[in-house]
């Protein structure tokens, strides 16, 4: 199909004038000024984020076969949530097809259908709700005036279904109607469909990806092969702060396969005939690496206390400064949690091919237009020339928001002429990992004589998430001034305290933190709701009533009340301690999504063992029930996993664990024998869900605790040995 220029549509003119000249503004005239600054902080905690590419022409997003059936390329990626089901469904409701005649594949970068925003922070359905129903609508118009001129009737005479279209007389499909039409007519946007219509949006429809993953297809990045296929391995740091000076490959380059050995300004790497020669000529190489400080636990601790970074006021309602500073009766709390590793199954890595003045890069990743960029940067090619073919990812959690191995497979590609397959081992991809930043939460509170709170503060203090990405323009973080990711979950979402704090303390640490499922959701909901629990008991109240009585009333509010007040019914509520388990509640509102959680533990010989989560939320609109509740379960058990094993360590200079096993992650008979999910839906439009689930199990778990041993676990992860 041929397609005709865009012209920029009005939304893209909003949206890019708003990245433009109102950052340039707040900039310019406000960046010294605290409300500002809270003011962008709690936009930031609430607004949804908008989807930025080409909403104009939906040929670069629908294709028609010869078989009816309709290609969508999408710009999303696939790392299993479900995300290509989901929009499958949007889809298919506007463009009049069956879900078994669209078949959803990724939208490679010489497509022009790229996400400037990526595949992250739970918004690839609810960025895409408004933008893909009106593309498909306009795709299914399109093909009834190709249909219309052929049959020679009025458009308006045209009705569509299962991908046919019907006049009074006759009939034609839409694979017929597109055939040789070179000269397409974009109409205007035509009115969308009333959501109660949909035949498949709010139905459990199975996984369209399900067979291709049960029987093994290979669609996962490792699995990518090109002809003529060579290997390659590049020698990574184990040390903290390592900076690669030089290497002696004298050893290496004889060795047997070695094709190729290719020294940069920063990295070393082998190509060889297989991944075993290319792994063992890299253990050849002796590099030189320059490391300032051997590093340690106690250190990277010392550094992430609260007060020792630059601090910035991301939420202040009322006095509760002054209030707490005079007060007799002060309760104070401090919370941890430590580094994470993202611990993704399959290993970062690509296959690359730099055919002269082009590349081809088959990877997997989230961030299909930065990683274009970078490769064409460091190679000297023009974008157009890059082309980056996204894959399924076997796991992304945030790790692949950043993906610059391309540039290295890039670059031995170009070296040798050929395709090149260049992988992390598993010791490298723990040891180089885009890290979860540890925390340090500091937390004071005042009571009213009534059980209330009359005054509440949150410090945190956390290395970078969000200002330690790629994907964060630098203009943005004197703006901010704080890690909008680090303090994710972390303001006061009990809106019915008349005064209230929180404060977001930035510390940057020397090794590579970045975004983590959820970002900073997990650990600031542990820390707030463990000592709104603790706050609950100084009270002499009842935990879930003592959170319900101090929530504001408005739609926010009223969202988070119904889902605390469902997750309470659901899971029978009370703080009795039952045949050796008690129940833990914790609640958060993460992207406009509250959610509650209420966790059922027991605790035998020190070993803590959650026997069932029930989990309450609030995503808006549900596009596919089944699906949500998957995601929920999915977070549920990779919260508890962080919650209650999880954690890196310092020692001699290096991050360790570097293999699973010894990173303790929960296993298959750790995971909760029941989880059950209760959804609502208090918006007529989608919503987050892939984070919010994951913030509250934390809390809701060490809740539960301390109801069976009267001991506040103040430490992820939430065992004896690390709990004070």
């Amino acid at each position: 199909m041929s397609k005709k220029s865009p012209s920029i549509s009005r939304r893209q003119f909003i949206a890019r004038t708003a990245l433009g000249g109102t950052g340039a503004l707040v900039l310019g005239a406000f960046i010294f000024k605290k409300p500002i600054r809270r003011g962008l902080a709690q936009y930031a905690d609430t607004a949804d984020l908008f989807y930025i590419g080409d909403t104009d022409d939906p040929l670069i997003w629908f294709e028609t076969t010869a078989e009816n059936t309709i290609i969508f390329h999408c710009p999303k990626v696939e790392m299993g949530q479900g995300t290509f089901t989901g929009l499958a469904q949007i889809a298919a409701d506007e463009l009049d097809v069956s879900i078994e005649q669209l078949q959803v594949v990724h939208a490679a970068s010489a497509t022009g259908n790229i996400d400037g925003l990526s595949t992250g922070g739970s918004t690839s359905i609810s960025s895409l709700w408004e933008p893909l129903r009106e593309l498909a609508a306009t795709m299914r118009e399109m093909i009834k005036i190709a249909a219309a001129e052929k049959l020679d009737v009025n458009v308006s005479d045209l009705r569509t279904s299962e991908g046919v279209i019907y006049s009074a007389n006759d009939q034609m499909t839409y694979a017929e109607a597109v055939m040789g039409i070179t000269d397409w007519k974009i109409p205007d946007t035509p009115e969308l469909k009333p959501v109660k219509s949909y035949r498949y949006v709010g139905k459990p429809v199975p996984r369209i990806d399900l067979l291709p993953k049960v029987f093994g297809d290979p669609i996962f990045g490792m699995d990518a092969e090109m002809p003529e296929m060579l290997f390659g391995a590049v020698v990574r740091p184990s040390k903290i702060g390592a900076k690669y000076r030089d290497a002696d490959v004298s050893q290496a380059e004889g060795m047997p396969g070695v094709i190729k050995i290719v020294k940069e300004s920063d990295f070393v790497g082998v190509i060889a005939e297989s991944r075993m020669q290319a792994e063992q000529a890299k253990a050849a190489i002796r590099v030189q690496w320059e490391i300032d400080r051997n590093w340690t636990t106690e250190a990277i601790e010392e550094m992430i206390k609260v007060g020792e970074g630059k601090s910035v006021e991301i939420q202040k309602e009322g006095r509760p400064k002054q209030i707490l500073k005079n007060a007799t009766d002060l309760i104070t709390a401090e919370y941890f949690s430590p580094i994470g590793a993202h611990a993704q199954l399959e290993p970062n890595g690509s296959v690359a091919y730099v055919d002269g003045e082009k590349a081809t890069i088959i990877i997997s990743t989230q961030v299909v237009k930065i990683t274009r960029d970078e490769v064409a940067s460091r190679l000297n090619l023009k974008k157009k020339n890059v082309n980056i073919i996204p894959t399924y990812l076997g796991g992304g959690f945030g790790r692949r928001l950043h993906t610059p191995n391309a540039i290295q497979a890039a670059v031995l590609s170009k070296a040798v002429g050929k395709p090149v397959k260049c992988f992390f081992n598993r010791m490298e991809e723990f040891q180089n990992d885009t890290f979860r930043p540890p925390t340090h939460h500091v937390l004071k509170a005042v009571l009213n004589k009534d059980g209330t709170i009359e005054a509440i503060e949150h410090n945190v203090s956390s290395g970078d998430v969000a200002f330690g990405s790629a994907l964060t323009p630098g203009i943005a973080r004197p703006i901010l001034g704080a890690d909008l990711g680090a303090w994710r979950g972390g303001m006061i979402q009990y809106r019915g305290i008349p005064n209230y704090r929180a404060v977001s303390w930035r510390v940057k640490l020397p090794f590579a933190t970045s975004w983590w499922r959820s970002l900073g959701l997990l650990a600031n909901t542990f820390a707030i709701e463990s000592f709104m629990d603790e706050l609950a008991i100084a009270a002499g109240k009842d935990p879930v009533e003592f959170r319900l009585n101090q929530i504001e009333d408005n739609e926010r509010g009223n969202r988070l009340k119904e889902v605390i007040k469902a997750v309470a019914q659901k899971a029978s509520w009370n703080n009795d301690i039952d045949d050796g388990r008690a129940m833990g509640f914790a609640a958060s509102t993460d992207v406009n999504t509250p959610c509650a959680q209420i966790a059922e533990v027991s605790v035998l010989n020190g070993e803590i063992k959650v026997h069932k989560v029930t989990c309450a939320m609030d995503p808006g609109l549900v596009i596919n029930p089944d699906q949500v509740r998957a995601q929920c379960e999915g977070a549920i058990i990779m919260g508890m996993s962080a919650a209650l094993y999880e954690r890196m360590y310092v020692e001699d200079g290096a991050l360790q664990p570097v293999l699973y096993g010894p990173y303790r992650m929960a296993l298959i008979k750790d995971a909760p024998k029941e989880i059950e999910v209760v959804l609502l839906q208090n918006s007529d439009k989608p919503g987050a869900v892939g984070e919010p689930p994951l913030g509250p199990i934390g809390a809701a778990i060490a809740n539960a605790v301390f109801r069976l041993t009267g001991k506040r676990l103040r430490r992820m992860p939430l065992q004896p040995e690390f709990s004070s």
